[in-house]
This record gives C-alpha cells, sequence and structure tokens, in this order.
C-alpha cells in the first residue's frame, strides 16, 4: 500500500523534494504512522511546525469548529478571529502591529517590503540588506536573495540586488558591510537549515547597536526558532534587544499554514499604508483561529516552562552520545532546536534512524537538526537517543 502511494505522487507531483521512502498516514502525540500501522518517533515535527505534536484534541476541536462556522472571506470584511489572533500575537512578542501571510517565506517578502517603505518614506536613500552567511531564509526570489547559500541563489540569478554577506556571530564582519545605503540588518536569532547556530547575546546587542547608531533596521528570522522552541516565546526575547522588525510562522499555527511579520510602532506609523502589500488567505478566520488556539494551549499547559525543563535532559544525552560515539563530535543549539554534528554522511544516518522508526533531519552539511514536538518528555528523548546511538554505530 505504502508503494501505492509513493507512486502517485511521483506520477503527480513535481519531484523538487528529496523525499524520505515511507508514508505517513496519522499521529498522536510525538508519533507519526504509516498506513500499515508503524510507529515512527517524530524528532522533526514538521520543520519545527507540529510543536503540540498530533491529535491534540482541544485544538482539533477548535478547527472544526471554525470550519463549521467560516473557512474564508476577503480581506476587504473584517472577521471574528483575525483582531483576536492579532492581539494574541503582539502580547507574546510585545511588537505594535502584526500583518498575517500564509507562510514563513512570505513573512520575508513583507518584512523586505516594509524595511524598503520604511527608507521610502523617511527618504534616506536606502536600500541595501545586510545578511548572514549560512543563513535561510526561504524559498521565494526575495528570500532566496537574502539567503547565504550560493548553491541556494546561483539558479536564480540576478536576485533582489544590493544583499551583501557577513559572518554569523562575528561583529566585524558585520560593521564592514555597513554603508550609507544599508537599510536593514536580518538574521535568524538560531539558524536553523544553516547547521543550528545560535546567535551570541553580544552579537545580538552589537547589531542593535549598529543599527541604532546609523538608522538602520534590525529583522530577527524567527520562523523556526521562535514560538518557544528556544525556551521563551522568540529567541531574540533572550538576548536583551528587541527587532525593529521580525517574521514568524511555522508553529504559530501547529500545523495550518500561517505565517505573520510584526513591528514597532515607529516603522509601522511609517511604512505600509493600504495598497502596497496584500495577500488573498493571509489573516483568514481559520488559521488565525488556529494561532489563536495554540498560544492559549501553550499558556494553559505552560510550555515554555516545560521547553526549559525538557532541553537541558536532551542536551545531556545528545552529550552522552558525543561521549561515547565516535561519529559523534559536537552539540549546538539551545532549547529545543539543537543539533548535533557528527563525521558520518547525513543521508545514511537519518535512513538507519527511520528503519528503526526515528525521523530526523540534517541542517548543513553535518547536524542532525533536533527540533521535536515541544510536548515530548524523557522517555521520548530516551528513545530518540537509543535509536541514534545504533544509528550512528
Amino acid at each position: 500500500m505504502a508503494n501505492q502511494y509513493m507512486q502517485e505522487e511521483d506520477d503527480a507531483i513535481l519531484k523538487t523534494y528529496n523525499r524520505y521512502p515511507v508514508v505517513l498516514d496519522h499521529g498522536d502525540g510525538a508519533y507519526l504512522y504509516d498506513p500499515e500501522g508503524k510507529k515512527y518517533l517524530d524528532f522533526s515535527a514538521g520543520y519545527a511546525v507540529s510543536s503540540l505534536g498530533y491529535n491534540n484534541k482541544e485544538f482539533n476541536d477548535a478547527l472544526k469548529a471554525q470550519i463549521d462556522k467560516m473557512i474564508h472571506t476577503s480581506n476587504l470584511y473584517y472577521n471574528t478571529t483575525c483582531g483576536k489572533a492579532g492581539e494574541d500575537l503582539k502580547k507574546i512578542t510585545g511588537m505594535y502591529k502584526v500583518f498575517f501571510t500564509n507562510s514563513g517565506g512570505e513573512a520575508i517578502e513583507g518584512a523586505i517590503k516594509t524595511a524598503r517603505k520604511y527608507a521610502y518614506t523617511k527618504k534616506t536613500g536606502r536600500y541595501e540588506f545586510i545578511a548572514m552567511e549560512n543563513s535561510f531564509h526561504g524559498r521565494s526570489m526575495g528570500a532566496v536573495a537574502l539567503t547565504g547559500h550560493k548553491e541556494y541563489r546561483e539558479p536564480f540569478e540576478p536576485v533582489m540586488p544590493g544583499v551583501h554577506f557577513a559572518i554569523y556571530n562575528d561583529l566585524d564582519s558585520v560593521k564592514a558591510l555597513v554603508n550609507d545605503k544599508t537599510c536593514a540588518i536580518i538574521l535568524e536569532t538560531i539558524q536553523g537549515e544553516g547547521g543550528i547556530n545560535a546567535a551570541t547575546k553580544e552579537f545580538m546587542q552589537g547589531i542593535r547597536k549598529i543599527c541604532d547608531e546609523n538608522g538602520i533596521l534590525m529583522i530577527c528570522d524567527e520562523v523556526q526558532c521562535g514560538m518557544g522552541r528556544s525556551g521563551a516565546w522568540f529567541a531574540w526575547q533572550q538576548m536583551g534587544i528587541t527587532p525593529d522588525i521580525m517574521t514568524m510562522a511555522k508553529a504559530i499555527g501547529s500545523g495550518v499554514p500561517v505565517g505573520a511579520f510584526a513591528m514597532t510602532k515607529e516603522v509601522a506609523d511609517n511604512s505600509l499604508v493600504p495598497g502596497d502589500h496584500g495577500t488573498t488567505y493571509g489573516g483568514n478566520p481559520l488559521c488565525c483561529a488556529a494561532v489563536s488556539k495554540t498560544i492559549e494551549i501553550f499558556e494553559k499547559e505552560h510550555m515554555l516552562d516545560h521547553v526549559n525543563e525538557i532541553a537541558p535532559y536532551l542536551t545531556q544525552k545528545l552529550q552522552e552520545i558525543v561521549d561515547t560515539c565516535d561519529a559523534a563530535v559536537k552539540v549546538k543549539g539551545r532549547g529545543l532546536i539543537q543539533g548535533l554534528q557528527i563525521t558520518k554522511p547525513l543521508g545514511e544516518v537519518t535512513a538507519k534512524a527511520l528503519e528503526e522508526g526515528l525521523l530526523i533531519i540534517g541542517a548543513g552539511t553535518d547536524v542532525i537538526r533536533m527540533i521535536p514536538p515541544l510536548v515530548i518528555g524523557k522517555e521520548q528523548v530516551d528513545e530518540m537517543a537509543e535509536i541514534l546511538k545504533r544509528a550512528l554505530a
């Protein structure tokens, strides 16, 4: 039966993904199941999306109730869920205004346009961006232009001009790129795709100072590392800074496709106005109901406390693998966005883990990415560690 589903996709869907040879049918908690009932422990959470795990009854019931009421209307009209979801995101981000998108990539596009419009409104003549090497911001043209991997940009050149790449966690390399055309500096607070690299507080505060002194906007991309994964609502909140613009997506909707970008009052008052930006589906009633219910469950279940309790145990178990396995080199990241740097080929290790019922994915060229549902317990961490040791042997 699994082969049938795989063949159907291969016949019908444009091949832009290197899929794993597994078909998933349903999930429960931190586990996924194929059509024959084989069980998989999920340590990828749909690329850090499914923070509540699978089959959360309260979340599902809220979506079912909203489906029965209304799924979509035009943004020409108000609806009963968009304003509340916006206020909920304002509360946990501390930002002044929010714009809903359909994905993280769209949130990045909105952030780019907001920064450019701010420069236009202020008549600064600025249009260039400083991004980071090893960064990943999405697959759309603007996001690709900001992504610090040549192989992502090269097939689509010429991409958006005026983007320069600094070295992550190297403040001098950022300073060297600043000029009177610099519009914004963008970075992931914790790089995901680039290898689970966490920004230091000194680096983040240094960028904030550069921006303040030079009239530059600071953009934090929290699409993957945000929404509780670091142990705070958003990872920049642990850094003693506030960005001018931030992006988010993935876990804010717990599997429903929704993203957002948010901004301070200064930026909101001097950037996008009606006609500058829009989206057909952004802010629709179903997605906004998902956002509000996700935040409600996070608060009720004290999810941040749980992350801060379980994350040190995950670090400990990964460090034990480093101490006992020749193929494991270093533990990276923080919270429940951690990485294990290895010397064996990533594809070989993920394939062996898959055979034993563990879903893991890579980051960069040599890092196993640990981004499980935030609801995992120590027993799931133990189960993961035992399988991973065998896969690395």
